[in-house]
């Protein structure tokens, strides 16, 4: 006989701060522990996902709102499937983050804070990819110069401000801690709260 019922619905926490500040390594991190408890997740990456959705994205405040909703939308659908998942974006205003707190009925907010000299530093480091090489380098050359980039939309800690939630779940200070002290507070949550 098979098992008809549904199945329990997943969780999803989502992993947010300045473009840079190491949102990625973590969420690589914490479903690399996770799957080796025998637990499996799906990262949903806002980089991979915007490329998908807009093949030429300009990063504009409308497409930012439509990218974060369609991220919510898949979200939501996946943990109504059972499946977990940790969602990997910058999502720069409360507003974006409380939109995925209010449709997912497990869910937590992980804020890797850090400074934007800190994210800077991290970002230049950084092959170009997903995302352009020298993100903050070229903001602050458009904000100084007014010289264009294409591709170069409004980056948060630059143009826009990042809204922190101090009532997030779970805050790493990513000036101090690495990813491994990270992804273990993130894990004690989750053991405790999911």
């Amino acid at each position: 006989m098979s098992d008809t019922s549904a199945p329990s619905q997943g969780w999803a926490i989502w992993i947010t701060g300045l473009p840079g500040c190491g949102k990625s390594s973590l969420a690589r991190a914490v479903r690399e522990a996770l799957e080796g408890r025998g637990v499996r997740v799906e990262i949903l990456e806002m980089d991979a996902r915007r490329k998908a959705w807009f093949p030429q994205p300009t990063y504009s405040a409308e497409e930012r709102a439509r990218a974060y909703a369609l991220l919510v939308d898949e979200a939501v659908a996946l943990t109504q499937q059972g499946r977990n998942v940790i969602i990997d974006a910058t999502a720069p205003t409360l507003a974006m983050r409380q939109a995925a707190r209010e449709r997912l009925q497990r869910f937590a907010e992980v804020h890797v804070r850090c400074s934007v000299e800190t994210a800077m530093r991290r970002e230049d480091s950084r092959l170009q990819g997903k995302v352009m090489a020298g993100l903050y380098r070229k903001a602050l050359e458009r904000k100084a110069t007014g010289r264009q980039f294409e591709g170069l939309g409004l980056v948060p800690g630059v143009d826009v401000p990042f809204e922190e939630n101090p009532q997030a779940e779970v805050i790493v200070d990513g000036e101090i801690e690495g990813v491994e002290q990270a992804r273990n507070k993130v894990l004690d949550h989750l053991s405790a709260r999911m």
